[in-house]
């Protein structure tokens, strides 16, 4: 039995009606680009969140989380208009959404898990996926995958204020074992790559700087927007149609035109535009070298995905840039970035199986020898890919 059965029943005295799961995910390459509608590619992981549940008939939600200390309540047809400024925002954001567009007259009660450290594996997609999984359920609403990942966004973007892309939701529901999303946000346009026969074998591996992550307190949106200032400059100086500063994408402004008036741009936006040109491209080369099953490409291309994000998105704390140079010179590892935002959270890598217990060994120490007040709070898991959300 898992702990949120356990505590389910310690509050409730008897056993949820069900469990939903919704698996985090990683992004080895794509980071910092589907907020402008660029390609990504991504692993459903088997570590994620899950939620013991049951039904309420008066239509009042009320979840626990393991997590965190406050016990959130609301109802179906009154669902705050507005963010209450708490881990629960996501799941009323979830709850509005979906109540505007099917009725909703059936409650929740849940107590919600999550099997791995809080930070850069998308744990509040997979949270509202979970719950939206549930909530539908017990509403009678059969949503389409499509239709789980918008209202998942939307409560995120437009509830929560977070300037996310479908990055996030789309790996947690669309994500096949064995199989690489490769994504195009702009359309929703997606393929499964399977793993090749002759590709060399791996496994995922997590490693937790330690430092918890928030996307609203970091630096997040003020990135995105210095991101699509230097879209809408661009827009101006080569005389393309523009129109609201929030619409402006860099998908629809060429690489040619980025290339021509780059030097124009004020420095840090130039800086944004240069990463999600050259992650568009990297994510196109990664996607045919997983084809080809060469993960030593794949790998190379994910550690240039994490080095721009330091250089040109510059995004880390300083513990999690460590923790990336450290495993960028670790034998048996393929490659690998930040996980998430990149402010504080993880890294992943996709390592040789064989060097496990060496990567293990030698991260950690170097890592602690440099951040000595983080042991007890870093720490390394070891992962598989794995299918979309599930409930049960």
């Amino acid at each position: 039995m898992m702990r949120c059965e356990e505590k389910f029943h310690e509050i409730y005295n008897r056993d949820p009606e069900g469990t939903s799961f919704c698996p985090y995910r990683i992004c080895p390459i794509g980071a910092h680009s589907d907020h402008n509608l660029g390609k990504i590619t991504g692993l459903a992981i088997d570590k994620g969140i899950h939620i013991a549940w049951s039904s309420k008939q008066n239509g009042v939600v009320e979840m626990v989380s393991l997590q965190f200390p406050k016990r959130a309540q609301w109802h179906v047809a009154s669902t705050p208009a507005v963010k209450q400024g708490d881990w629960a925002d996501y799941l009323r954001g979830a709850t509005r959404v979906l109540g505007l567009r099917y009725p909703l007259h059936v409650g929740l009660c849940g107590v919600i898990e999550g099997t791995l450290p809080i930070g850069g594996l998308s744990s509040s997609a997979a949270v509202t996926i979970a719950f939206l999984s549930a909530l539908s359920r017990v509403n009678g609403i059969s949503l389409s995958p499509r239709e789980l990942i918008d209202i998942a966004y939307h409560a995120e973007k437009d509830y929560v204020g977070v300037s996310v892309g479908k990055l996030d939701q789309s790996c947690e529901v669309l994500g096949r074992r064995n199989h690489l999303l490769y994504l195009d946000t702009e359309d929703g346009s997606f393929e499964r790559i399977p793993e090749h026969p002759r590709m060399k074998p791996y496994r995922i591996a997590i490693f937790f700087s330690g430092l918890e992550h928030n996307l609203l307190g970091s630096k997040f949106n003020m990135r995105v927007d210095e991101l699509r200032a230097g879209v809408y400059a661009l827009q101006a100086l080569a005389g393309l149609d523009y129109g609201k500063f929030d619409e402006a994408m860099a998908r629809h402004v060429p690489r040619a035109v980025y290339d021509r008036y780059k030097d124009r741009l004020p420095e840090p936006w130039r800086k944004r535009c240069e990463h999600w040109y050259t992650e568009f491209e990297r994510v196109e080369q990664g996607a045919e070298a997983w084809r080809r099953g060469d993960i030593e490409t794949y790998g190379r291309l994910s550690f240039e995905s994490g080095w721009s994000s330091i250089h040109n998105w510059e995004s880390g704390a300083p513990e999690q840039i460590r923790l990336y140079e450290i495993i960028r010179r670790t034998d048996g590892i393929y490659g690998g970035r930040f996980s998430g935002a990149g402010f504080k959270g993880c890294c992943m890598a996709l390592v040789d199986p064989s060097y496990v217990e060496s990567i293990e060994r030698e991260v950690g120490s170097a890592y602690l020898h440099d951040f000595p007040a983080l042991a007890g709070k870093y720490a390394f898991f070891l992962c598989e890919s794995a299918d979309g959300v599930g409930l049960n």
